[in-house]
Parts: structure tokens; sequence; C-alpha cells
């Protein structure tokens, strides 16, 4: 099912020498039939090095059997391969022993290609509060009290201790991801929207992969990617999509 298209283009420049690309982005629900190996793909970059200790494919079949809540971004039709994910999981309906708590927590899974750009994303999260809201009225799963977002975070090796020998060492500064001041923990969010969400959090933490990366001289410089989570109450979403409208339009 298409829901909108929205344009956009690569880059633009005065320069005679830099070409524009303009692409048309549709907007579809999740296609049970075409979209399993692209999902299994975002989610194993979503994970990184600690993919191998989920089960994707479980993980994949039940984003698809849920295709009315959740939204997928397309350029060539319904059958082609969606360059983004946005959807959300009941965690206590899918546990493999539910909690009796009270809380309902929904995990949001936001994912795409990283030339994707920003301005896709705001109209993703508006489709899904629709979506969510007409899952309620239906008496589906989906009346959450707190949603938590699981993406990727960026560290600044050179934020970490140094070793004995880093005084002599003459290495050139880390590159700063745009539009963000450097963070007093030297923790960057990996998505620009991730710093809005973080405005809207109660709780919020960035940790190490279980799996190990290549290893690193106690010195080094640049940034290594981290696992993050952000919970919000479900009364500051309304609020966290308008936000991101404005600033990413």
């Amino acid at each position: 099912m298409s829901k909108r298209k929205v344009d956009g283009d690569e880059g633009s420049s005065s320069d005679s020498d830099v070409s524009l690309i303009d692409v048309d982005f549709d907007f579809f629900d999740p296609n049970p039939n075409v979209d399993y190996h692209a999902f299994k793909r975002l989610l194993g970059q979503l994970f990184q090095r600690d993919a191998d200790r989920f089960s994707l494919h479980d993980l994949t079949e039940l984003i698809l059997s849920q295709p009315t809540v959740g939204t997928t971004i397309k350029t060539d039709g319904l059958e082609s391969d969606p360059y983004a994910l946005l959807t959300v999981l009941n965690v206590h309906q899918h546990a493999q022993h539910p909690t009796p708590a009270p809380t309902q927590l929904g995990l949001v899974i936001c994912e795409r290609l990283v030339n994707m750009p920003v301005q896709t994303v705001p109209p993703m999260y508006r489709m899904l509060t629709d979506e969510l809201k007409w899952a309620v009225a239906d008496g589906e799963p989906y009346a959450f009290t707190h949603l938590l977002f699981i993406s990727r975070a960026e560290e600044a090796l050179a934020n970490r201790a140094p070793s004995r020998r880093s005084k002599k060492s003459k290495k050139q500064k880390p590159r700063q991801p745009p539009e963000q001041q450097r963070p007093q923990d030297g923790i960057y969010s990996f998505h620009p929207e991730d710093t809005l969400i973080r405005e809207h959090t109660m709780h919020s933490l960035s940790y190490s992969y279980s799996a190990d990366s290549a290893p690193r001289e106690a010195d080094s410089f640049g940034l290594d990617v981290r696992g993050s989570l952000m919970l919000i109450e479900s009364s500051r979403w309304q609020s966290l999509v308008e936000r991101m409208a404005e600033v990413y339009v």
C-alpha cells in the first residue's frame, strides 16, 4: 500500500561540476512478499557486531507479521527493496515469559541506509502515530505507556583514558559528526534525530557491544560504534514527532 511520496535530491550546489539527482521517496506498508531480505540486512546494520547474538530471522518475521503498523521507504514501487524501516513491537506480548506488570513497553525500530536524508524520517513517524491510534481503536495491543528506541552511538576514542605513551603521540583530532557539539561524555548520536529523541527521554544510555571489535591502541583517535537505548513516556511521543517535523523539513 502506497502512503505518500516525498521528493528529495542528493545534493545542491551552484558549482557546474556538481550534478543533482532528484529522487522520489515512496512510503509503503511493510510487504511480507518482498521485504524479508532487506529488513534482515537493516537489522544486521542496526545491531552491528552483536547481530549474531539475535535471531534476525525471527525478528524479521515478527516485523512482517504486523504490516499495518510500520512504514518502509522505496524508490521503485511496492515490489522494490526498502531503503528504510520504522516500526514498533509490543515487548510484553512477544516476550517468552510476559510479565504481568502494568507497564506496556513498545520497542521502536528505525533503521535506514546510511545515505538516506534525515528529512525522510518525520513523515514515517507521523504515519506511525496515525497507525498506532487506529490499531488501539481496533483493540490491538499498541496502547503503550513507554517507548524504547534502539539505535547506535559513536564514542570518541580520544575520550578514553590514554596510555603512558600518549603524551608523545601526535595524531589528528577525531572528526566530529555534523550539527553536533562535542558532548562532555564523548558520545555522539549516530542518527541526527536521536539528538531530539534524547531531549524527550526519561532515561538513556549507550553500551559497548558484546562482540569484540578490532583491537586498537589505547591512545587511538577516531570514533567507535556503540549501542544506544532511549526510553520516553508515551505522553511525550506527539511532542517528539512534532519537533522532528520542525527541525528536519
